[in-house]
């Protein structure tokens, strides 16, 4: 659940200004699995990780969803939100969803218990954490942060929050001893922190911030861009090891083939993102690397 007043003044606020190019909202999101309905069609839980809010999570990957099920035949895709990154981990672990499109630590994490990656998020080069301060902050380096609060969007969120803290680390901030890190629940209350001056820097990547800038360009104009780490492959696409090998193939060919059309591109966009491509667990065997260093220098996640 919310973890903090301001995630409600943000899911408000963002929820109040639709993105313009998103394609029309279709069912809402689930936040638990769901038996098959008298469809003809046998239903499969699709989550997504908390990217956003649930409502806007749902204006923008119903879509997807609703795309995927005219072009499986016989199946039926149903957007699942979980209220936070440990609720949605608890799903995988407990398998409990058929699909998924976790960010890459979850994406390694989920092997172990039967998920495989069948695709990915295309552009690599987007998936990098960001530090947004106020221009009135007179934060000028990571150094300025010691002692002071730096917000993001869960522990595990691997660029909104990982990847920076190792960044933080690597330019002599002792992320544990130096900072009150606090965990916000969503990328849109990590940016309204910083907004409202709760904390002094706050943890995102790009797509949330591009969205927050189209729907809030006021607020957004009285912050920056500080700093922005390394790029890491991007959020994946899991398939359960039970479901069936046909399901599968239609999943990852209506995927890697939305790009072709205008309905793919107009859901593309709205997600932030060029394409889906295909792509499998050896495709994410960089974070694991990642993983071992950020365990040695930080913390365990």
């Amino acid at each position: 659940m919310i973890k903090v007043r301001l995630l409600s003044i943000a899911a408000v606020l963002i929820g109040l200004v639709a993105c313009g190019d998103a394609p029309p909202p279709a069912a809402g999101p689930q936040y638990s699995s769901k038996q098959a309905q008298s469809t003809g069609l046998h239903e499969y839980s699709f989550a997504v990780h908390p990217l956003h809010n649930p409502q806007k999570l749902d204006q923008l990957f119903s879509p997807m969803m609703a795309y995927i099920t005219q072009r499986v035949p016989g199946a039926r895709f149903q957007l699942e939100a979980s209220s936070d990154y440990a609720a949605f981990e608890a799903k995988l672990k407990a398998r409990s969803v058929a699909f998924s499109l976790p960010n890459p630590y979850h994406a390694v994490l989920a092997r172990q218990w039967g998920h495989h990656v069948i695709a990915k998020m295309g552009n690599d080069a987007d998936f990098r954490g960001i530090f947004l301060v106020r221009k009135d902050s007179g934060i000028k380096e990571p150094k300025d942060l010691i002692g002071k609060v730096v917000s993001y969007p869960a522990p595990t969120a691997l660029a909104a929050a990982m990847m920076p803290q190792l960044y933080l680390q690597k330019h002599g901030v002792n992320v544990i001893k130096d900072l009150d890190n606090r965990y916000v629940g969503t990328h849109e209350s990590s940016i309204m922190n910083v907004f409202l001056k709760q904390s002094s820097a706050g943890a995102t990547w790009p797509p949330p911030w591009r969205v927050f800038q189209k729907t809030h360009p006021k607020e957004a104009a009285e912050l920056f861009v500080a700093w922005e780490t390394e790029t890491m492959v991007q959020n994946a696409v899991l398939a359960r090891d039970d479901i069936s090998a046909d399901v599968v193939a239609g999943v990852r060919k209506a995927l890697s083939h939305m790009h072709e059309d205008a309905e793919g591109r107009a859901i593309l966009a709205a997600i932030e993102t060029p394409s889906m491509d295909l792509a499998d667990d050896r495709d994410y065997d960089r974070v694991e690397k990642f993983l071992t260093e950020f365990r040695a220098a930080v913390r365990n996640p």
